[in-house]
């Protein structure tokens, strides 16, 4: 579903964030990219989203440019737009007609729920609301590659753990590929299948860890979550 061949980006004031990135991500596989601050992380995500176009190299996707989402870390919501609207967003961008768009928001927002909220502007709701309401405008366009860029970093640990969850179903329901960027060794283990360590800026990948045991909403209380946990924070190079 997505391949990465010899990245490199290198920004026009000369930073080099990445450097010969290298994986692939195989259809419908869930993956957390993670590594030292300031390693081209969310550089990489931009260029698989793209935003960005790398300066050598090139990425394959098996989707077309609008079945694939991305979600911020700052929920990227409109402030004088209500939860309903916002959700609406991207499919009334696409021309989805008004009686579908709602079909289609209402679903979602019963899913996530938003229901309640619909006419909820964003500075009335909690960051974990907020942030469902990010993963609702997304799930509307329904995406074939899903991408984040540390979506749930600002949210307290139990909101977060059950944001966490929340997507380990959607993975495992929808069958969607998705791709997490995240500072956490912990959420990377939860969530990533593969899990893709970058080194320290120029970015490149240090090492690729299967992770086979993702997918058990029990994962964090086992002892090969522990141990899998520890590979990893053993493969992140210092930061320089």
């Amino acid at each position: 579903m997505i391949e990465a061949k010899k990245l490199s980006m290198v920004y026009p004031d000369g930073t080099e964030a990445l450097r010969d990135v290298n994986f692939v991500i195989p259809a419908g596989a869930s993956c957390s990219i993670i590594g030292p601050s300031g390693c081209g992380k969310s550089t990489l995500l931009f260029i698989l989203a793209g935003i960005l176009k790398p300066t050598g190299g090139r990425v394959q996707l098996g989707a077309e440019p609008r079945e694939v989402a991305l979600i911020l870390q700052d929920y990227g919501l409109f402030p004088w737009k209500t939860v309903y609207e916002n959700v609406v967003l991207g499919l009334q961008i696409r021309g989805i007609p008004k009686s579908e768009r709602r079909r289609i928001a209402l679903s979602l927002m019963d899913k996530l729920g938003l229901s309640s909220f619909a006419n909820h502007y964003p500075k009335q709701l909690s960051g974990g609301m907020q942030q469902r309401v990010g993963f609702a405008r997304a799930l509307a366009l329904k995406p074939k590659i899903l991408l984040m860029d540390e979506p749930l970093s600002s949210l307290d640990a139990l909101t977060r753990e059950t944001l966490q969850n929340f997507l380990l179903e959607l993975w495992k329901d929808n069958g969607m590929t998705m791709v997490l960027v995240t500072h956490s060794i912990e959420e990377a283990v939860f969530l990533g299948k593969v899990i893709i360590v970058l080194t320290p800026r120029p970015g490149h990948v240090a090492k690729i860890i299967e992770n086979l045991n993702v997918g058990d909403e029990n994962y964090r209380s086992k002892e090969a979550f522990f141990t899998k946990c520890r590979e990893v924070r053993q493969n992140i190079p210092p930061a320089i």
